[in-house]
């Protein structure tokens, strides 16, 4: 569970909030119970703020990452994806 401390309590103690936060989870502050801020670590921060790629970007990036002799299917691989019957029948009106 997230550790959350009233904004007053943690103005007294934030050398050791910091310093706590560094090393664990991120901490939550409250005024009158109810949460208004989050304090992270640096490393966090980072991940939260970086570039994220776009679709695109990142499916270009997976097919220049794979080798595709290794994507070789057979038959087999989709021998049962779809329904063989004729479906339903109907009659057309000319």
């Amino acid at each position: 569970m997230q550790k959350q401390y009233p904004i007053s309590e943690a103005k007294n103690n934030l050398p050791a909030i910091v310093h706590g936060v560094e090393k664990g989870p991120s901490v939550q502050l409250t005024r009158h119970g109810r949460p208004v801020a989050v304090i992270v670590s640096a490393k966090q921060y980072q991940k939260l703020v970086r570039p994220h790629k776009s679709f695109w970007d990142a499916l270009h990036s997976f097919r220049q990452s794979i080798d595709p002799a290794d994507l070789l299917t057979d038959n087999e691989d989709f021998a049962n994806l779809r329904d063989q019957s004729p479906g339903r029948t109907i009659e057309l009106e000319l």
